[in-house]
């Protein structure tokens, strides 16, 4: 079943490493084969990245739009998430739920559980200033 796209004017995207920016109108499209997509919203920029969990979703972000690269972006995953789990064991659960799935090669449900992990940290930081 081909994935329907729906994007506003000037969104962009990210289709298989490719940016692509739409035009001024909304506009809808098909993607018939499998292939990474993630939308604006989604993409985190390396310039953005402000916590170790964002670097997390960074590293996963790079190996799902990245094939050619993704063993090394896995490693570095693999990496952050020890450091994470070092760091902060209570985030645990989350972290090898990422791990799980990234292994698995199931790498965009590991971005949306990336996203709750990411979520789960500022939980846990925000009441510190």
């Amino acid at each position: 079943m081909p994935l329907r796209m729906n994007l506003k004017p000037g969104e962009r995207l990210i289709l298989g490493g490719a940016v692509i920016r739409n035009g001024d109108v909304r506009s809808e499209f098909l993607i018939e084969n499998e292939v990474p997509v993630l939308r604006e919203a989604d993409v985190l920029s390396p310039k953005t990245v402000r916590t170790a969990c964002e670097w997390v979703y960074l590293a996963l972000q790079l190996a799902y739009v990245d094939p050619k690269g993704s063993e090394a972006h896995r490693n570095l995953l693999e990496v952050l998430l020890d450091h994470v789990r070092q760091a902060a064991p209570i985030l645990a659960p989350e972290l090898d739920e990422v791990s799980e799935l990234a292994t698995a090669g199931r790498l965009y449900p590991a971005l949306k559980s990336a996203k709750r992990l990411i979520k789960r940290e500022k939980e846990l930081t925000d009441h510190v200033a």
